[in-house]
């Protein structure tokens, strides 16, 4: 039997077979791959022809899922709140503009924009470097992330994607620093998106929005080249125009910028049971303004305009890597996952403040990193240990230019420290045990390691060149719990303890960079580590005709390092540092359920709420006060009828509701570029969609957002959202 037939029989002796094993022979299992548990929503509203043969199916087959315990499971099994969003509910049903956009249906997941290119979730109340982003399980954090909303996660290219994995809260204990709000994996096209028998795959991709005038064209290729041996080959290219806000706010200028992805896999299979991954990925995003800080601003409901003539930023991401996967072994270690990687990121900023002052500064991060994970059985449980390492290098700049566009003079540092290096070492060791029948639990532990050396900082007072050294390391650990309800196991319940944590990077001890609006923040170098612990309890329900899922959390903070103003101006803005002062709490309810109402309609809907308060320092007083969480998500639902006829025709028609953003940190009520006097107004937005999939090979969807043309803007968001908008969504298979 050939190797090709030897795979084929393989994965699909049935289609739950099938389904599980497409996680073991795709990137999505490997060894930092992180739990995943529901089936969107939407996704019941399948919307090309093979998943819309398959819809009926995806409702009453449990969804295998790669799970935040590391290693497969059903989603009834999964201990912990998450969601997952597949290929086809991203390019058609989601039609998702960029990766935080197809996001923002999520529970406890609020997509906070300071520019259209620059998208971040906030995920429980936390986002920049709190939030972990994974690319096929590779950590795109490094150390020069910033606090608050920041645009890397742009960079991920959605259309290139097979799926996205969230899960909500701490996960230090597998994931290490950063891990806090919650953990996003991006698992990139391959093999596993080959159908079934198929040695390839070839498909055109096409989204058109009329409130951007943009256009997004993706051609993408898998094919079997062997047996043993597939390549996957894929180029994205986005062009967007200006937003069209709702009916009074009209044309936000300077909104638009370009960007291109493009992306290569091999796959190699050694055996049934084992192969390795060599892939490439790069985007190259130009020209995204960042306009509430210019004159290019809105003053929509008190806003503020800046003053600035031009903000434009530049990002390039390069990332490759080299990954081994083996199942199924007769050693000690029943799973192997090992890999190499290299990650360069690059952003520069050109800003014009007045005709007489130009600048530009940027940053150039190269990150070395390797992993090993391993899974064994043992007389304690079912054993999943291993270490990961990472290593920056960080060249940063800042040039101010003459008239003519030369370099009149060159500063010590760029936006973070120059001339530095930044490693982060973690080891982890994890125990799933069966208690009882309807019991099981799963501890763990990781210790985390830091350290970060700066040669070039700017002393802020001074103005003189400074180094800046420190190390820091931590053991965190976690305990889970899942508990079944009825002998059927189609409800259980769940929760745990988390621990997370998150060493200072160099954007905390060497930020020398505009913050909020008049602001500038400064080197901190003296800075220990933040801490937290998250407890969750939740129930979940899967049936065929319905899914519900409802958790509560309380993530406590210790030491969370806050921006603190210090009461000097520096070239006209107000400087603050950041200290560690922030105790405090984030509390919330998520709630999401889908139900079959007939045959061919689902009702379907979502819930969060939320409140945090923590200590901070409105004044350059030392004393503390405790306030709302910068940017707190309002209360925020969603609610909508899907309608699925078979595989030819669908129509989904769902109204969001989000109350007033009025519970404002003194730093939210001074942003004032972007938060409107009294807090973000509430909103009501109604949308649309409807599918046609002529057949296999080609699908369209039209969808019509924002039906009403409301002016309205996500709480802390510096741009407003479109105005009603038609997207024209099409996909062809050749």
């Amino acid at each position: 039997m050939t190797m090709s037939a030897v795979i084929r029989t393989y994965l699909h002796k049935s289609k739950e077979k099938w389904s599980t094993q497409m996680h073991l022979l795709n990137p999505r299992s490997l060894a930092v791959a992180f739990s995943m548990a529901i089936v969107p929503l939407a996704a019941v509203c399948s919307t090309s022809a093979e998943t819309q043969t398959k819809s009926t199916a995806d409702v009453t087959m449990p969804a295998m899922v790669v799970t935040a315990t590391r290693d497969e499971r059903l989603q009834k099994d999964a201990p912990y709140a998450s969601n997952l969003l597949r290929a086809d509910a991203l390019r058609l049903e989601l039609s998702a503009r960029s990766l935080p956009e197809a996001l923002s249906g999520q529970p406890s997941t609020m997509i906070q924009k300071t520019a259209h290119g620059q998208g971040s979730p906030y995920i429980r109340g936390f986002t920049g470097y709190r939030n972990l982003f994974l690319v096929d399980g590779i950590r795109l954090n490094n150390s020069t992330f910033r606090d608050g909303p920041n645009q890397y996660w742009n960079t991920v290219d959605t259309w290139g994607l097979h799926q996205i994995e969230m899960v909500r809260g701490p996960f230090s204990a597998l994931y290490g620093s950063d891990a806090i709000g919650g953990v996003v994996n991006a698992i990139t096209r391959g093999m596993a998106d080959l159908s079934p028998g198929s040695d390839s795959d070839r498909r055109l991709y096409y989204r058109y929005s009329s409130s951007e005038n943009s256009h997004i064209a993706r051609a993408d290729a898998i094919q079997k080249l062997t047996d043993d041996l597939t390549l996957s080959l894929g180029y994205t290219f986005k062009d967007f125009g200006d937003v069209e806000g709702g009916r009074e706010v009209g044309t936000q200028r300077k909104t638009g910028y370009s960007e291109m992805d493009w992306d290569a896999k091999l796959e190699y299979f050694v055996n049934e049971n084992a192969y390795w991954v060599l892939a490439h990925q790069g985007v190259d995003i130009d020209d995204a303004w960042r306009t509430h800080k210019t004159t290019y601003g809105i003053d929509w409901e008190g806003l503020s305009v800046g003053s600035e003539l031009h903000r434009i930023l530049d990002q390039n991401r390069d990332l490759t890597y080299l990954q081994y996967h083996q199942y199924n072994g007769d050693g000690l270690a029943k799973e192997i996952h090992a890999g190499l990687s290299y990650h360069r990121q690059s952003e520069e900023r050109n800003r014009l403040r007045t005709r007489n002052r130009h600048d530009i500064q940027g940053v150039d991060i190269d990150t070395s990193g390797a992993f090993l994970s391993l899974k064994s059985e043992s007389p304690v449980g079912a054993l999943i240990y291993g270490a990961e390492f990472y290593h920056d290098e960080v060249d940063s700049f800042k040039n101010t230019l003459n008239s003519d566009g030369s370099v009149a003079s060159s500063a010590i540092q760029g936006p973070v420290g120059d001339d530095a290096t930044y490693d982060s070492f973690g080891a982890y060791l994890q125990d799933e045990v069966a208690v009882t029948d309807p019991l099981s639990v799963i501890l763990g532990a990781r210790y985390e390691y830091a350290q970060a050396d700066v040669g070039s900082v700017e002393d802020p007072v001074t103005g003189n060149e400074v180094s800046v050294a420190g190390d820091w390391d931590a053991l965190v650990g976690s305990a889970r719990m899942l508990y079944s309800l009825n002998e059927k196991k189609t409800s259980n319940a769940f929760g745990g303890i988390s621990q997370g944590f998150r060493a200072p990077n160099l954007s905390d001890l060497t930020r020398l960079d505009s913050a909020r609006t008049d602001e500038i923040e400064t080197p901190s170098p003296e800075l220990d580590p933040e801490h937290f612990v998250s407890y969750e309890l939740g129930i979940r329900r899967a049936s065929p005709n319905q899914s519900a899922q409802l958790t509560c959390f309380y993530i406590a903070i210790d030491g969370m390092i806050v921006r603190t103003p210090t009461g000097r101006v520096i070239d006209g803005d107000y400087e603050v540092t950041k200290r560690n002062g922030g105790d405090g709490y984030v509390q919330g309810v998520e709630f999401e359920a889908r139900r079959r109402l007939l045959r061919q309609l689902d009702l379907f809907g979502t819930f969060t709420w939320m409140e945090g308060k923590v200590d901070t320092y409105p004044t350059s007083d030392a004393k503390p006060v405790s306030e709302y969480i910068d940017r707190l998500m309002p209360p925020t639902g969603q609610i909508g009828l899907c309608w699925n006829r078979g595989g030819t025709y669908w129509a989904e028609a769902s109204c969001t509701i989000a109350g007033k953003a009025d519970k404002l940190s003194t730093r939210d009520q001074a942003d004032t570029s972007r938060i409107p006097p009294g807090g973000t107004p509430g909103y009501t937005v109604f949308d649309v969609k409807a599918g046609w999939n002529f057949s296999e090979a080609l699908a369209l969807c039209v969808a019509v957002e924002n039906v009403a043309d409301k002016d309205y803007r996500i709480h802390g968001s510096g741009v407003n959202e479109p105005g009603r908008n038609v997207v024209l969504s099409m996909q062809t298979t050749f």
